[in-house]
């Protein structure tokens, strides 16, 4: 996700600078016209606005809060008076909403700010800049910010204070997964009875029925290819995330529940490096 979102920021005239743990997304990022970085410190020394994209919590909390991480440059820039303007870390991963606002309450502790701004929309809507972008914090953070997630995205939402912006990713997850597990149920049935998705696709999506993931992924979904654009794994992450939230707040979500289980099950089976389509394999194999 983080690298086409880079390449539209350099397309749209943004001056960017890039660190990655593998050198090959740093080298095509250099090559489209990015500064590399050694390292996060060095993002944040040459950086009013620093965006991560990072698989959960600790990995954010290392990359910003760390000995080398960003706000460590931030701090150095400050000191050598390089510029006047306050850090504001956009963190658009996926990640608990109390762990945002924790994190974010240390940015502000050493003199920065932070949005939480996940999105929504995968490898397509990166590539494309189409994404949904839903962020926490404050108005003022939020307003800055905004030139840049217009590179990125086409709906661009406020959602409210620190951590608002990982709640509504929370709900986002609850229904891509429950509509992933809903195709798997179709297209099986569909493939039970000699339907095919040249069929299928366009009447369902000529209906009521209609999705942005059925548009996507059904006809993947029918030959069996889950090259990811959103993997597993981390669905299942996201998917307990949104379960502690709910337990936190004394809610049942049975279904939910249920297709957690099918991507634990998925990702026991040593799929978790596919798409979050493949939970269609659990679908199946409770089937035969």
């Amino acid at each position: 996700m983080g690298k086409p979102m880079a390449l539209n920021l350099l397309k749209a005239g943004f001056p960017v600078t890039v660190f990655n743990r593998s050198q090959p997304a740093i080298d095509e990022l250099a090559a489209a016209g990015a500064r590399a970085a050694k390292s996060p410190a060095e993002v944040g020394e040459a950086s009013d606005i620093v965006i991560t994209m990072l698989p959960d919590a600790p990995d954010v909390e290392s990359v910003v809060l760390g000995e080398n991480g960003v706000m460590a440059g931030s701090e150095r820039r400050s000191a050598n008076g390089a510029s006047a303007q306050q850090t504001l870390i956009i963190d658009m991963s996926t990640i608990a909403a109390a762990a945002a606002r924790r994190i974010g309450e240390q940015v502000a502790a050493r003199g920065g700010s932070m949005l939480d701004a996940p999105v929504s929309g995968g490898d397509v809507g990166a590539k494309a800049g189409t994404l949904s972008i839903m962020a926490g914090g404050t108005a003022e953070d939020f307003e800055r910010a905004k030139p840049v997630f217009a590179a990125m995205g086409k709906t661009v939402t406020h959602c409210g204070p620190a951590g608002a912006g990982q709640l509504v990713k929370a709900c986002n997850q609850i229904m891509v997964a429950l509509v992933l597990e809903a195709i798997s149920e179709t297209v099986i049935l569909a493939e039970k009875v000699g339907i095919g998705p040249e069929v299928l696709v366009p009447v369902l999506q000529g209906g009521i029925a209609h999705t942005r993931i059925m548009e996507l992924r059904a006809a993947k979904m029918m030959a069996h290819t889950y090259q990811p654009g959103f993997k597993a794994a981390h669905h299942l992450k996201d998917l307990r995330i949104v379960l502690a939230t709910a337990k936190a707040q004394g809610l049942s979500l049975p279904v939910t529940t249920q297709v957690e289980q099918m991507f634990t099950k998925l990702i026991e089976r040593g799929h978790g490096n596919l798409d979050n389509s493949s939970v269609k394999m659990i679908v199946e194999e409770m089937s035969a």
